[in-house]
């Protein structure tokens, strides 16, 4: 029930039409009562014209038009109502993704690190489907529920206390069996949600990396993870299945028992002339209206428990604290030059597991530095740290004086762009992915910058030029033409600060020419950070910090370090050996 409450939370700012729409169903539901009530006495005036012909024909049409009145006045609020609740629930589902979508644009870096994509949007199309359909069972079924079972209750205290009592008595038993039934359901469907999180995540990665499935032909082992999964959940439904209909026949042949009981104490004391046909009329009208509020609380129950478990990793994400505030805006670089500072920053990316320990070192506008290191060192958590994905655990970063701590995320990341090892592009056209950064860059502004990343002849051979589609995380442009893309956006970005992380590790040899010269174009009078293991793309840093086991090591230039004992001149020489093995093999020194 929590979930429900966070929902209607949630909901405040669509409380003035939930109130409007209550006050349409109260008045449905009077008026579709009183129709009931009209024609008790249309079949009392039937009964007096059959006994003693004194029936009032005029009185029995005058009757007969207040009941079409109030069918006609039932049926157009109605109309009303449904037309409110799809309003609303149309715009709720849009309120929740976008409070959805928002929320993990503030959630810690850590959140995404240790999550599959595919899973979370799965909870999300999970959360916004069982919300929406709750709330609009909530309005179209159980507030009208509530509201005519307390009339109908009301019309029969007036009529006959003893049947009202015992229709009510009815109520607590039925609910509970329901309430047993759901509570059932809700377990198994838990288990079948995570089932569902597990097979629906397994296979958004499988897409993503369906190159790397074929090319081992492990279709099959894909193919069976997921079976089994579903077979899995197809016997958890099985078992739900069963219990559920066997309570539910509990609960309706329960049902069945009170009502035949009620009908015949009404029909004894009709017989007796307690009661006139035309109450006997309306005990009967009533019993079965009253079977539609049971069958609805019993669905709205169910619906209920839909909700919360559907909804509960939903809400899990909601009540997740903030990293970060939500940026509405793109943000231009705001600084001209840029200097960084470490004072003795340490950082775990979980207690215990410590990355970075007092790593000290500072860097200003023009200058080059590489991190040099092995593999798990800690050089790209520092580039995380610049960033601000995450904070220091201890020890202090500032930017041009100022502690990091005192400049928001937004600010910190418009003075940075990057070029990644990997191609991260959106599968979208190519003047979406260099103006990502720069959303409202004209063309000539684009070209410009494809220019100075050795992209534009390429992009200009292509039919649709700027527009074409380069598929998903670029799967239609090559390594290099991807990297290039990338520096193209860096370069319209004009920040202050770059980063380049491992950007020419993944290309031949032509390929890596071809971008290190458009590096060399984005490079210029900025503050450049390199991490790379490919020792021919830092020779002319200005500087080199070697790191290890989460220390800097060793600081020097290239030179220095190159006829040091150390970790760079070990890494430098292996890199010598594997390319002199290469040269004297095909004779070429």
């Amino acid at each position: 029930m929590k979930h429900i409450l966070d929902l209607l939370k949630i909901a405040r700012p669509f409380h003035k039409y939930l109130i409007l729409l209550s006050v349409l169903i109260i008045i449905s539901s009077v008026l579709d009562l009183s129709g009931t009530v009209v024609m008790k006495f249309v079949v009392d005036e039937i009964e007096k014209q059959v006994r003693d012909q004194t029936g009032d024909l005029p009185r029995i049409y005058l009757l007969l038009a207040i009941m079409f009145g109030f069918s006609l006045s039932g049926m157009i609020i109605n109309i009303f109502n449904m037309r409110i609740g799809d309003y609303v629930g149309g715009r709720i589902g849009r309120y929740l993704t976008e409070k959805f979508y928002q929320k993990i644009f503030t959630l810690p870096q850590k959140y995404f690190d240790s999550k599959i994509s595919g899973k979370i949007v799965n909870q999300l199309s999970r959360g916004i489907v069982s919300l929406q359909g709750f709330l609009g069972n909530m309005t179209n079924f159980l507030f009208p529920t509530l509201v005519q079972t307390i009339f109908i209750i009301g019309v029969l205290l007036y009529y006959n206390w003893i049947v009202a009592v015992l229709a009510f008595l009815i109520f607590p038993v039925y609910l509970w069996v329901s309430r047993l039934s759901t509570k059932r359901w809700g377990i198994h469907q838990t288990k079948k949600n995570v089932i569902e999180d597990e097979t629906r995540g397994r296979i958004a990665e499988v897409i993503a990396n369906i190159k790397l499935v074929r090319s081992f032909n492990m279709q099959e082992k894909e193919w069976d993870f997921v079976s089994k999964r579903l077979k899995k959940s197809v016997s958890i439904y099985d078992t739900q299945s069963k219990e559920y209909h066997f309570l539910n026949f509990i609960r309706n042949f329960g049902l069945e028992i009170g009502l035949i009981a009620i009908a015949w104490i009404v029909f004894r004391q009709t017989f007796l002339g307690i009661l006139t046909f035309g109450e006997l009329v309306l005990m009967f009208q009533l019993f079965n209206q009253l079977r539609r509020p049971l069958f609805a609380m019993s669905f709205i129950l169910e619906q209920i428990k839909q909700a919360e478990t559907g909804s509960k990793e939903f809400f899990e994400i909601l009540n997740l604290p903030s990293a970060e505030s939500f940026a509405i805006k793109v943000r231009k670089p705001t600084l001209d030059h840029a200097t960084l500072s470490f004072d003795n920053v340490s950082f775990e990316y979980s207690e215990g597991e410590t990355v970075l320990k007092n790593v000290s070192f500072s860097i200003k506008h023009g200058e080059t530095i590489a991190l040099v290191g092995h593999s798990g060192a800690g050089k790209t958590t520092i580039t995380n740290l610049i960033l601000k994905f995450y904070d220091p655990t201890s020890g202090s970063i500032t930017i041009n004086g100022t502690d990091y701590a005192d400049v928001s995320h937004q600010d910190i990341r418009s003075n940075v762009a990057l070029v990644f090892q990997d191609s991260e592009l959106f599968s979208s056209t190519i003047r979406e992915n260099v103006s990502y950064g720069k959303p409202n860059a004209n063309d000539e502004e684009i070209e410009q910058a494809l220019k100075k990343a050795n992209a534009y002849d390429f992009i200009m051979k292509f039919p649709k030029k700027l527009d074409t589609e380069i598929g998903e995380r670029g799967i239609k442009l090559s390594g290099g033409q991807k990297q290039r893309v990338q520096i193209a956006r860096a370069i319209l970005h004009d920040a202050p600060i770059l980063i380049l992380d491992e950007a020419t590790s993944s290309l031949d040899a032509k390929s890596e020419k071809q971008v290190q010269e458009a590096l060399d174009n984005l490079m210029k009078n900025r503050l450049v950070i390199i991490i790379a293991h490919r020792f021919s793309t830092i020779q002319d840093a200005d500087r080199i910090i070697v790191i290890d086991n989460g220390k800097i090591v060793d600081t020097g230039n290239p030179q220095e370090l190159a006829t040091k004992k150390g970790i760079y001149s070990e890494l430098l020489q292996y890199q010598i050996e594997g390319n002199r093995k290469l040269l004297e093999k095909y004779e070429l020194h």
